[in-house]
């Protein structure tokens, strides 16, 4: 077999002479062969400056490089041809390295095989309810109330207990949070289920006819990680992860990331 150069440093030589190293391609990962262990037969003197496509195999359609960051194309005589960045980290093929290798626009090139969006899917099922006609106090001592509206929750202080809104607190499950203990709260006797909004933005009440059996993406604004530190007890949004369900002196039940709003409650069971 013959030697063969390292071709890493002369693309390294090449990026100095005409544009600035990527170190993307030293990242360069083969799944079956090394690169070194590849056959090349020299090049005849009519391939100087055309395409000149990198596989381990010259009957492979598809390279099983995985390129982390760039591609390079690369003449015969070692001048850079072509620099395109990739948006996806996917298998590259024949077709793909035509592609870049006739694009004229210096633009991001997609593989056609990569799908461009992915979705987790998340699905959390509903276990069972696990608190009854509980209130939540915050560390102000204030009570959460219905606001006058009618469309939102108010911290306030009160002297009865009776009239702080009573909550049932829905457990569920999803194999994607096993640590966590996603919960709804909803108004004891009601259908209306608190739903995170945007930071700062007042909790709604959404009204939904029946406790969800099977909660997925789209509709998770209703759905809390609940953490408990001993007396203190958060309900972080599963929607917006850095925001808590939050209480002000006399103020709206809104969504924070932390002071100065409060955002450990009490839970006080009947």
């Amino acid at each position: 077999m013959a030697e063969v150069t390292d071709l890493f440093e002369d693309l390294k030589n090449c990026y100095s002479e005409n544009e600035e190293y990527s170190s993307a391609i030293e990242h360069l990962s083969l799944n079956q062969k090394s690169f070194y262990d590849a056959s090349y037969g020299p090049l005849h003197e009519d391939c100087t400056d055309q395409f000149v496509s990198l596989s381990t195999s010259e009957t492979s359609k598809t390279s099983s490089s995985t390129f982390k960051e760039s591609v390079v194309v690369v003449a015969a005589s070692g001048k850079i041809l072509k620099k395109r960045r990739l948006s996806l980290n996917h298998p590259i093929s024949d077709d793909d390295l035509e592609a870049i290798a006739n694009d004229l626009e210096e633009a991001i090139i997609k593989p056609r095989s990569a799908p461009s969006v992915f979705q987790s899917n998340v699905k959390y099922s509903f276990m069972r309810t696990i608190k009854h006609q509980c209130t939540l106090n915050d560390a102000l001592n204030q009570s959460v109330i219905r606001d006058n509206s009618g469309q939102y929750l108010r911290a306030f202080a009160i002297q009865n207990l009776d009239d702080a809104v009573k909550f049932d607190m829905g457990a569920y499950r999803s194999a994607a949070e096993d640590s966590k203990l996603p919960v709804t709260l909803r108004i004891s006797k009601t259908r209306l289920f608190l739903s995170a909004q945007n930071e700062e933005d007042p909790v709604l009440l959404k009204e939904i006819p029946e406790t969800p059996k099977v909660i997925t993406d789209g509709e998770t604004n209703i759905l809390f990680f609940w953490e408990s530190y001993g007396t203190k007890n958060y309900f972080k949004s599963v929607t917006h992860p850095t925001l808590f369900i939050a209480t002000k002196q006399e103020d709206l039940v809104h969504m924070a990331r932390g002071q100065p709003s409060i955002t450990d409650f009490q839970i006080v069971e009947n």
